[in-house]
């Protein structure tokens, strides 16, 4: 009876915005507020209460399944808008112009053993199992296709267009996995976007696997399951790889499920095909990896699945810093990897730690301003976030001898400040921090709101007009008013190419849009041919991108998005090149964007889509 009466009532409440707007009343989430505590009043039981994120999924299951009752509320297309925008929730989400969805690979061993590394034996090395994303996929066997469906369930719910789909594919080293299983998860990915109104029935089936099966994703059971083993990986008696494999190794349960994850390239290539052309699109495919595990090979593979990212983990261009962390990788290896990745066209975001063993406020500067200036890096994107002492690491033994200590706020603060100043225009600071519960780090940053602090000083000091990074200029949520835009053209210089960043500023130096241009040097490609799948005289355009609020497919967008932004940017790139003596442009696009490519005169050309130039 209860449940029926919040129904109601969320009903009346849902009319009661339609008939404002039909008023041609303004809402905003003050007066949003106030309508729905209107209502909260009218209940008993004070422990229940209306919430806006109760609404928008009460009226998009209305429109979708009781067409009589939504026909009654006589709701057009220009009060629907309206009613989005005020019952989308988090509005940020999808600001950067497509919808993020985030999945985790299941618990494996790791080939590397790093100092600071969390050990937690229900997740894949280095992430623990109260990080939101973690959480989710725990919750869903870790299987991709339960994580995907659900994901843009939650997104739809609250207001979020889910047509543009980035995945991100976490969980440690991709390579240690066994590639089968990689091809399976990836296939998997791109099935359940695919599968469009059978996604929640075939979601049901899939849960209903588990459960016979004898997995569990209940958090109870799940903790007595591993904390035995957890204890003896904590206390050094196991390593996380040997406890893994004792735990998942042996059990009936996960290797009955594991028997079932593996696929070939041939039902992957036939999702891809579908996907070309699905209600959700994926714009991009995002894989972690290390240095070390980058090989012409490893990349090859990766394309084939459809990658358009690599998230890989630099932490130092410190040897000994990186000697002293058990991170067993040489410089000439990760420049060998910025090289490779360049060359085959990915997007480069790597992961820089602040206040390592071993290092210092000063050092973090000097190492930041290298990876950010010198020609054998200069990534495209960066997560920049301090170290975390986390229990069970080996770190621990350092923290208690007093060899490490956690930087002071200020100290912090002051280095992450410098660092964003030294940020050019073409690198974007994605993040900084980790999703670590405050319970879960033991000593150091437990603030969530790092970069706004860090902002903040900036601010205050004065030099906000320093600040050229991407993500502090884009222009996320606002208006865009395309006639006041300029296209700007930065050019830099790497080991192997040279680099073309165009981008759409507003006369206040706010991105709309940007595009990356390579052009391999021709000395470079002919010398690693048979390492390389592009020939001399061959440019690359690595990512293009349009911000603003996600608009539909084909859809006209309310910001920068379908104002042909992106088109005149790939025009540019074109002419570009082909003033350099280049005679063709690859453009490594990601599986849903194909479409779009052959419209621009782009054919399908191996691992790539290429445009010959006249």
């Amino acid at each position: 009876m209860l449940y029926y009466r919040i129904y109601r009532i969320v009903e009346e409440i849902v009319l009661e915005i339609v008939n404002e707007l039909k008023r041609g009343r303004h809402l905003d989430d003050k007066l949003l507020a106030k309508i729905i505590h209107k209502h909260d009043k009218r209940l008993d039981d004070k422990t229940q209460h209306y919430s806006k994120k109760r609404l928008l999924p009460y009226y998009l299951k209305v429109k979708e399944s009781d067409s009589e009752r939504w026909d009654s509320w006589d709701v057009d297309a220009a009060i629907e808008q309206q009613l989005l925008q005020i019952l989308q929730m988090k509005p940020r989400r999808t600001a950067s112009g497509v919808a993020t969805i985030t999945v985790i690979t299941k618990p494996w061993k790791c080939s590397s053993d790093c100092l600071y590394c969390p050990n937690d034996l229900r997740m894949p090395k280095s992430y623990l199992s109260d990080e939101p994303a973690c959480q989710r996929a725990e919750r869903n066997y870790f299987d991709p296709y339960l994580q995907v469906v659900s994901r843009v369930r939650a997104l739809t719910q609250m207001g979020h267009v889910t047509d543009k789909i980035e995945l991100i594919v976490l969980g440690g080293t991709w390579s240690d996995y066994p590639s089968g299983y990689q091809t399976w998860f990836v296939t998997e990915l791109f099935r359940a976007l695919n599968d469009g109104i059978d996604s929640e029935e075939h979601a049901k089936a899939k849960r209903d696997f588990y459960k016979r099966a004898g997995v569990s994703n209940r958090e109870e059971e799940l903790q007595v399951f591993a904390q035995e083993k957890q204890r003896e990986v904590n206390s050094g008696s196991l390593t996380y790889n040997q406890a893994v494999e004792q735990l998942y190794g042996s059990s009936q349960a996960w290797q009955s499920v594991a028997a079932e994850q593996v696929s070939g390239l041939d039902e992957l290539a036939r999702q891809h095909r579908i996907n070309e052309t699905a209600q959700h699109r994926v714009v991009g495919l995002v894989i972690e990896t290390r240095p070390d595990a980058i090989t012409s090979e490893s990349l090859t593979l990766l394309r084939c699945l459809g990658c358009t990212k690599i998230q890989m983990g630099i932490q130092s261009l410190d040897p000994t810093i990186l000697r002293l962390n058990n991170r067993g990788i040489s410089l000439e290896r990760i420049q060998q990897a910025f090289e490779l990745l360049r060359l085959f066209g990915f997007k480069i975001h790597t992961h820089v730690m602040l206040n390592l063993y071993g290092s210092s406020p000063e050092k973090d500067k000097q190492d930041y301003k290298r990876l950010v200036s010198e020609k054998p890096y200069l990534p495209d994107e960066v997560k920049l976030y301090p170290c975390s002492l986390v229990g069970g690491t080996k770190l621990c033994a350092h923290n208690d001898d007093g060899t490490w200590q956690p930087y002071g706020e200020e100290e912090l603060l002051d280095t992450l400040i410098t660092d964003t100043l030294n940020t050019p225009p073409f690198i974007r600071i994605s993040r900084m921090i980790r999703d670590i519960s405050a319970h879960s780090i033991l000593t150091g940053n437990k603030k969530t709101n790092l970069r706004q602090l860090v902002e903040r000083g900036i601010e205050t000091a004065g030099k906000s007009d320093c600040i050229e990074e991407i993500r502090y200029r884009e222009i996320s949520t606002n208006e865009t008013d395309i006639a006041r835009l300029a296209l700007v053209n930065l050019s830099y210089e790497t080991t192997v190419a040279d680099e073309y960043f165009l981008q759409w500023v507003t006369s206040q130096n706010r991105i709309a849009g940007f595009l990356r241009l390579s052009l391999p040097r021709e000395e470079y490609v002919r010398e690693h041919q048979d390492e390389l799948p592009v020939q001399p005289y061959e440019a690359m355009i690595r990512e293009v991108h349009v911000y603003g609020k996600v608009a539909g497919l084909h859809a006209t967008g309310e910001n920068a998005q379908h104002l042909g932004l992106g088109k005149q940017l790939i025009k540019a790139a074109c002419a570009i090149a082909k003033d350099r003596g280049y005679q063709a442009v690859n453009v490594i696009s990601s599986v849903g964007t194909r479409e779009y490519y052959r419209g621009l005169g782009f054919a399908d050309n191996g691992l790539y889509q290429q445009k010959r130039l006249p």
